[in-house]
């Protein structure tokens, strides 16, 4: 963010609390489906689950981007100023099985990209690419090919303040985010060898920024749920590591477009059943008692292990599977995705 001359006169302190502090903006579309490569960190997440006959499928499609900043002012072409990583992972139901790979590459020279004005993020031949009515996610991965079409069927939902979504108790401590619930999805998936036919549900997450975590932050909890009667749940916390909340959020869209923005002290997570990581040794919570102004539900894993090891990319452990909805009766009523970062080791944000 550029600095007004008058700042200079401002105490050193009072400066650094508010040089990363992101002002309300008016979201602007298709522009803000595209990159904001001037902003630290963004990414772009599609979560979704698809059926084919009788095999049901969870995939995860990420693409991150981050700015280098020690590398700004270097004239080299060679120079990595923008790093883009990405994520996919195909959990088989029935096979109760995690399948996960992930990729990394300097910005350029037609190997990886994220290009403004609209969303089209490419590493290598992974892409995520919006075009008229939706998105295209396309990668072939070492055990499994996703080519998936995920079409709107309601309009963007600005999380937040108008899509200024706060992640802690400063102001610098924020993100512009918005969400696409409700995808409708076609397409195929391939799985060792074998092609499905699918069809079903996803959600699309967008958001940037220049700084996300609080320094007690270690991680996160977060779920997004498509329900069965056209809403869409959003819920969040950042937690210390002692588990408490540091600051929580998110939302409630009925399917007649009526929003309920939650508070950071209106949502609780509670944390039931946990599974015992092989790989990590983390702890996590697959099951949660999870309480907003417009309800308490209870969100369950349809399989425990959906850990990703993304070491080798973004240098996370995290853990983000398929999970259902259910109400304060035991019903399921939606289903969507968790994500729990921070219990393997704490998170750091590029």
């Amino acid at each position: 963010m550029r600095r007004r001359p008058f700042l200079a006169a401002l105490p050193a302190l009072a400066l650094l609390s508010r040089a990363h502090a992101l002002p309300p903006a008016s979201l602007a579309f298709p522009r803000d489906f595209g990159a904001h490569p001037d902003f630290r960190t963004e990414w772009w997440y599609v979560t979704g689950h698809a059926r084919a006959a009788e095999r049901e499928f969870g995939f995860q499609v990420t693409f991150f981007r981050t700015r280098v900043a020690t590398t700004q002012e270097m004239q080299s072409r060679f120079a990595a100023k923008q790093l883009v990583f990405a994520h996919a992972a195909l959990t088989d139901v029935q096979g109760r099985k995690l399948w996960h790979d992930q990729r990394i590459a300097r910005e350029g020279f037609d190997i990886a990209g994220a290009a403004t004005g609209d969303t089209d993020v490419r590493l290598r031949d992974w892409s995520l690419v919006r075009r008229a009515g939706g998105y295209r996610a396309r990668l072939a991965a070492a055990d499994f090919t996703l080519d998936l079409r995920c079409a709107a069927t309601q309009p963007v939902l600005l999380q937040g303040d108008r899509g200024l979504s706060r992640k802690g108790p400063e102001p610098r401590q924020a993100s512009y985010y918005y969400s696409e619930p409700q995808l409708a999805v076609t397409g195929g998936v391939v799985l060792k060898g074998r092609r499905f036919e699918c069809s079903g549900k996803a959600w699309l997450d967008h958001e940037w920024s220049q700084e996300l975590l609080h320094p007690q932050a270690v991680g996160w909890d977060w779920i997004g749920m498509n329900l069965e009667d056209g809403s869409a749940l959003t819920a969040f916390r950042l937690r210390r590591q002692d588990g408490s909340a540091l600051w929580a959020g998110g939302s409630l869209r009925s399917r007649a477009g009526e929003l309920q923005v939650f508070g950071p002290d209106e949502v609780t997570f509670t944390p039931g059943r946990r599974w015992a990581s092989p790989l990590s040794q983390a702890s996590y919570p697959v099951e949660w008692a999870v309480r907003t102004p417009a309800g308490t539900f209870t969100v369950k894993a349809v399989i425990d292990q959906q850990e990703l090891d993304s070491r080798a990319s973004t240098g996370a452990i995290y853990w983000e599977g398929l999970s259902n909805l259910l109400d304060a009766n035991g019903r399921r009523i939606g289903r969507g995705y968790l994500e729990l970062t921070g219990y393997a080791q704490r998170l750091r944000l590029s």
